[in-house]
């Protein structure tokens, strides 16, 4: 590594000066002791070093550094905060990376109307805290909301635990500005006009993985804060009584704001970490159950589900006395990622959708997989709309132990896709499940979209080799499965 005299020892080559000139040169990093950091986003089993980092501070920027990539023929990378969890921002190897961190402005609020303008870099926990004291907040809540960035939650078309009630990040952007491959500048969306006509591309862009386009502008919903909140937390002693819980709770007419569950191993994992709430080690699951609206109608609510969890055999069921006890247990859910790493050295996030009537299923086969692999799942998933975050541990100090994690991860998506769900409902494809995608979507299907994307980025040079198979490849573990008829 170099230090100090040394660092300016290695000379800027001619694409590196010319990157300087755009945007000024404390602003290009290039030497390899800076790249490093960049070599990944949070999903770290695939690495690759960029060939430089470029921080923009506005629109024109990032065209005018996009018109100088096409004319040398460089491929690049927009990139937010690095959290994001299927290596939708990691580099192969050479791509010059677009850093649009320092792009982190409110542009503009409007709450008569509900919405507010923010650029690519804003945090998604700061939008909400800049407005709860005006009675307003903005509904998509990844678990690394205090983190990640809109243009990310944008470009993975991010969801969180209020998903099941409010959404995911397309069903809150009214407008986009991107900068097409091209270094073209257009606008989608936001003119006051609903359901306009003609093609929807604002909802195309939204969860394209940045292999579209790259967003420099988001005009956002917010919303007015509910008139009451009530949370709910109930203790299980057999998985299969939760998920019924939670199909009951759905068949009841109740659409909770969010409706989370954690099994034994994720209790285990977040009593260990910071936020402990003294969940009893022993028990199979936890529910945490949210619901909101007008005050008049929540105690029934509660009462309604405090009956079906009493139903199910539930061990212990209370509601939070007030909106301290209330944040300990949304801050201990919300650390359950990070968690695992209380009680395992690495571990693999996975991202399945299922049906939820299929869950008691498709967990009992989740649990075959762990043993066929010899590794630990937690489970930590949005139970109300059957989102499911399989979370694989393992020691990748262990020679053989990342591969059996990436295999048992690939398992897993198979079972989801094998009950009618999906390989992702929030955490993108990118590299990760870019072979998976063939679980859900025959050759012509996939044919037919990398068809879309050519219109806009024909030689694949912004975020190439994410999101689809390449050709001809296959998924090794969905073979190894079909002949173990696992």
């Amino acid at each position: 590594m170099l230090f100090g005299k040394d660092r300016k020892a290695t000379k800027p080559d001619a694409i590196i000066q010319q990157l300087m000139r755009i945007v000024g040169q404390k602003e290009v990093l290039y030497l390899q002791e800076d790249l490093i950091s960049y070599e990944c986003d949070g999903y770290t089993m695939s690495k690759g070093m960029p060939k430089a980092v470029v921080f923009v501070n506005n629109t024109k920027q990032v065209s005018d550094v996009v018109k100088y990539l096409n004319k040398q023929g460089i491929p690049y990378i927009a990139r937010g905060a690095g959290t994001g969890l299927s290596g939708g921002a990691t580099p192969l190897g050479g791509e010059v990376l677009i850093s649009l961190v320092r792009m982190k402005k409110m542009l503009h609020l409007d709450l008569e109307n509900r919405k507010a303008v923010v650029e690519p870099g804003y945090i998604n926990l700061k939008l909400t805290q800049s407005i709860s004291d005006k009675g307003y907040y903005y509904a998509p809540d990844p678990s690394s909301q205090y983190a990640c960035t809109i243009g990310g939650n944008v470009a993975e078309n991010s969801g969180g635990a209020h998903c099941l009630k409010y959404g995911v990040t397309t069903n809150h952007i009214l407008g986009l500005e991107v900068v097409l491959p091209t270094g073209e500048i257009i606008e989608l969306g936001e003119d006051g006009v609903p359901d306009r006509p003609g093609y929807d591309l604002l909802g195309l862009l939204t969860g394209s993985e940045g292999t579209l386009g790259i967003v420099t502008k988001i005009t956002v919903k917010v919303l007015k804060n509910p008139e009451a909140k009530k949370t709910v937390l109930a203790y299980f002693d057999d998985i299969a009584d939760a998920s019924q819980a939670v199909s009951e709770i759905i068949a009841a007419g109740i659409i909770p704001a969010a409706l989370e569950m954690m099994d034994q191993i994720a209790i285990e994992g977040v009593e260990s970490a910071a936020y402990p709430v003294g969940h009893p080690r022993d028990i199979a699951a936890f529910l945490l159950i949210e619901v909101d609206g007008v005050a008049a109608g929540i105690e029934d609510q509660i009462d309604e589900i405090l009956t079906v969890c009493k139903d199910n055999q539930v061990r212990e069921v209370k509601v939070a006395r007030d909106e301290a006890e209330r944040g300990l247990w949304w801050a201990n859910r919300k650390m359950g990622f990070g968690a695992m790493g209380a009680i395992s050295p690495d571990y693999l996030v996975q991202d399945g959708v299922i049906p939820r009537t299929r869950l008691p299923e498709v967990l009992t086969k989740i649990a075959e997989i762990s043993k066929k692999y010899d590794l630990r799942i937690a489970n930590i998933f949005h139970a109300g709309d059957g989102n499911l975050h399989p979370l694989i541990l393992f020691d990748a100090r262990i020679p053989g132990q990342s591969e059996r994690a990436s295999s048992a991860g690939s398992a897993c998506l198979k079972v989801c896709a094998d009950v009618g769900g999906s390989i992702t409902g929030e955490h993108g494809v990118g590299i990760e499940k870019s072979d998976e995608m063939r679980f859900i979507f025959h050759d012509d299907e996939i044919e037919a979209q990398t068809k879309i994307r050519a219109v806009f980025n024909p030689d694949d040079r912004l975020n190439p080799g994410k999101l689809f198979p390449q050709p001809g490849r296959c998924v090794e573990v969905k073979q190894e499965m079909s002949k173990e008829g696992l």
